[in-house]
């Protein structure tokens, strides 16, 4: 039973990691649609915007500079460097949505994930790899889950399972006298 002056639990923050080619991208669309209480971080990018894209929805546009900055003052969760750009995820609004209570997917790639476990250690990481994939052993210790995606219906399933139990134990009541 909850009282009005219970702050709901901080949720968990699922990663979803997996080598390119994985299908990660359209596992979490289906995973929007299905559960579209949980939140997908929108990365944040040095690259130009393409016409289509737009600022805040698709990614976070900043200049190097800016992207430097908010890296140094830890806003960014986790980066990396693909190419001559850089992307990363933004954190505070990660954590506002994690402590409000919502839970958050975020779609990786393979190295991001470690990383994401080094700040955040109560994450669960969730390994999407496509049949026949073989992690190295390294690799495989760091994901507490590994979903193969030979049938997508059955990844999602899993997933927004693994989302729904995206809680930490329930906390003890309190006793008022």
């Amino acid at each position: 039973m909850s009282t009005d002056d219970e702050a709901r639990p901080a949720a968990r923050l699922t990663v979803l990691a997996g080598p390119s080619g994985s299908g990660r991208e359209s596992v979490v669309e289906l995973v929007r649609a299905r559960s579209p209480s949980v939140w997908i971080p929108v990365p944040a990018t040095t690259r130009p915007r393409r016409e289509t894209e737009i600022d805040g929805d698709d990614r976070v546009f900043l200049a190097p500079a800016e992207f430097d900055r908010r890296l140094a003052l830890g806003e960014l969760l986790e980066w990396s460097r693909i190419g001559r750009y850089h992307r990363g995820t933004p954190y505070p609004p990660l954590r506002a949505r994690l402590d409000a209570g919502q839970p958050v997917l975020l779609p990786l790639d393979l190295p991001g994930a470690p990383l994401i476990r080094a700040r955040l250690p109560d994450s669960r990481l969730v390994l999407l790899s496509p049949p026949g994939y073989e992690p190295d052993a390294a690799m495989s210790a760091a994901f507490e889950h590994t979903l193969t995606h030979d049938l997508t219906e059955r990844v999602v399933n899993e997933l927004v399972g693994l989302l729904g139990s995206s809680y930490p134990d329930p906390a003890r009541p309190r006793v008022r006298g």
